[in-house]
Formats: structure tokens, C-alpha cells, sequence
């Protein structure tokens, strides 16, 4: 392209013929040329330029075509044929309907981008119906294989490290003044601990480089209802930690916040299960004094010194 803009006004173009060219875009080879590759019609795409129609004549692999053999063959006609031009793994890989960053929302489209950045460009939908089966089922598939894949790694983890959640949301930024709302971030219920990553954790180590992590039964989480939105995005939740910080997400459907609402509480009750008991230290009327909340008794408080 480059070249064809230097090139002045007038441009000269000199065709000529590669004997490799028919095969790599499954056309018909010339009549006066030798033979066809033997993998001229195995199907593969080409990654730079298909025309989408190929010959439907499949020989087996210990076939020769030769040139003359093509016109004589009875069953030879073009067909279309789907090529793919861009693949994107929905393991770990998220959507989104909102500009990057903001809360503006696209009108029936959105984008996928799978866990290695690739993008697969806007899809536009030609209603609003259209769009919302798009999304369910997306967001149905990354589901399904996301369940799958935490069966998996559980395998590998005790009992009291089970992962329960692992999903991508976008928090909000607490600084308003930078042009970015929102930065995608990965959470994951796993154990006693709420964990923020930049991106998916795929290694035992990944767990140790969280961005965050908080235990589950010090913190709260509230879904957001529309007088309690910060913006124009619509499904959206908080999470305030035991140090009083407010962390503010957004997700894409409702039923991901459902799902959301759902493993935060069964984290929480699995670990509050487990531990049973748990003291902490506080002050009344200027006295040391100690709080416990047991699962079974209730509450106790006491003075620390005499118990």
C-alpha cells in the first residue's frame, strides 16, 4: 500500500504467473502447468487471502492430481465454505457492550477480547434482541467452560482453598479525574479470600501476585440499586473492606451479578462454616476488652485481663 501511494500518479503493474499462487488461493490451476499440490483441496484456510469458494473434490492422500484429471472429474463445482478470519477462545476471555472505560454503552454491540488481548472488533447487531441472545450466550459458554476449568484446578487445591468464583468485572477508578472510568480486573472467590488480579491466575504462583486480596468474612458486599449508581452503568456492585476502602465493579448482565451475589455468599458462609470461632480485640467504656462470635453460641464479650 505504502509503495502504490509513492508511486505518483500514474502506476505501472506487472502481472505475472506463480505456479503457487492457484493453491494458496484455491483456485483452479492453469491447463499447461504440471500437476496440483496434493493439498489442494484440504480445506485449510489461507491466513492472508480466500475468495471463499473451493472446489469440492476431496481425493485421499495417496492421489495425484494432475490437470487434466479436474474437468473429467463428475462430482467438480464451486461451493461456499466458511473461513474463519479470526478465532477468539472464550476461556477466561470477557465482553463488553461500553466503550473501553467509560459507562457509555454501545447501541446492539459489543466486543470480545480473549484473555490474550486479541480482539474481535465491534460486532454490530441488528436489534436489541439480536445483541442480548449474542451476549447470553457468550456469556453462557464462558460460564460453562470457566465451571469446568475450576473443577480442575480444585483438584489440586485442599479442601479449604476450593475455588468458588473466578470471573472478569471492571472497577471503577476512585480517581474521577483521569479520562479512564473503568479497568478490567479479574476477581476470584477462593478459600477464606476475595482476590483482585490485572489478568487471570493460570499458575499455583499466579495466587501469590494477586493486586488485592481480602478475607471474605471481614468484608461486605452490596448490590447496587439505580438511586445507588455512581453513572450510566447499569449492573453493578460494591465491596467494602474491613479498613473501611469501597471498591465499586461493574459487570455486563444481571445474571452476572446474580451469579456474583451467590458466590460471595456461599464463600462467606463455607468459611464462617469452617472456622467456627473468631476473636477480636476492642475497647468499651476505656477497658480492653475482647468480642467473639461463635457459629454455634453466639456472641461473648469479655474483659481481656479477667476474662
Amino acid at each position: 500500500v505504502q509503495v502504490l501511494r509513492n508511486a505518483g500518479e500514474e502506476v505501472t503493474l506487472t502481472v505475472s504467473f506463480l505456479k503457487r499462487a492457484p493453491a494458496f488461493l484455491k483456485l483452479p490451476l492453469n491447463e499447461d502447468c504440471a500437476c496440483a499440490p496434493s493439498d489442494q483441496s484440504s480445506g485449510t484456510s489461507s491466513p492472508l487471502c480466500d475468495s471463499g469458494l473451493h472446489l469440492n473434490y476431496h481425493p485421499n492422500n495417496t492421489d495425484t492430481l494432475s490437470c487434466s484429471s479436474w474437468p473429467a472429474s463428475p462430482g467438480l463445482r464451486w461451493e461456499k465454505r466458511w473461513c474463519d478470519l479470526r478465532l477468539i477462545p472464550l476461556l477466561h476471555s470477557r465482553f463488553s457492550q461500553y466503550l473501553p472505560g467509560s459507562d457509555l454503552c454501545r447501541q446492539n454491540a459489543f466486543q470480545v477480547i480473549a484473555v490474550d488481548g486479541v480482539c474481535s472488533g465491534i460486532i454490530q447487531c441488528l436489534s436489541a434482541e439480536d445483541c442480548i441472545d449474542w451476549l447470553q450466550a457468550i456469556a453462557s459458554n464462558i460460564s460453562n467452560l470457566t465451571k469446568h476449568n475450576i473443577k480442575k484446578i480444585n483438584r489440586n487445591f485442599p479442601v479449604n482453598q476450593q475455588i468458588v468464583y473466578m470471573g472478569w468485572t471492571e472497577e471503577r477508578e476512585q480517581d474521577s479525574l483521569q479520562d479512564r472510568m473503568y479497568t478490567p480486573k479479574f476477581l476470584a472467590l477462593r478459600g477464606s479470600s476475595l482476590y483482585k488480579f490485572i489478568a487471570p491466575p493460570v499458575t499455583t504462583w499466579d495466587w501469590t501476585r494477586a493486586e488485592k486480596t481480602f478475607s471474605v468474612y471481614e468484608i461486605m458486599c452490596k448490590i447496587l440499586k439505580d438511586s445507588d449508581l455512581l453513572d450510566r452503568r447499569k449492573h453493578c456492585f460494591s465491596v467494602q473492606s474491613e479498613s473501611g476502602e469501597d471498591l465499586y465493579f461493574s459487570v455486563e448482565l444481571e445474571s452476572d451479578l446474580t451469579l456474583w451475589e451467590k458466590a460471595f455468599q456461599t464463600a462467606t458462609f463455607l468459611e464462617v462454616e469452617r472456622i467456627q470461632c473468631k476473636t477480636y480485640a476492642c475497647v468499651l467504656e476505656s477497658h480492653l476488652m475482647g468480642l467473639t462470635i461463635d457459629f454455634s453460641m453466639g456472641f461473648v464479650c469479655f474483659d481481656a485481663a479477667t476474662k
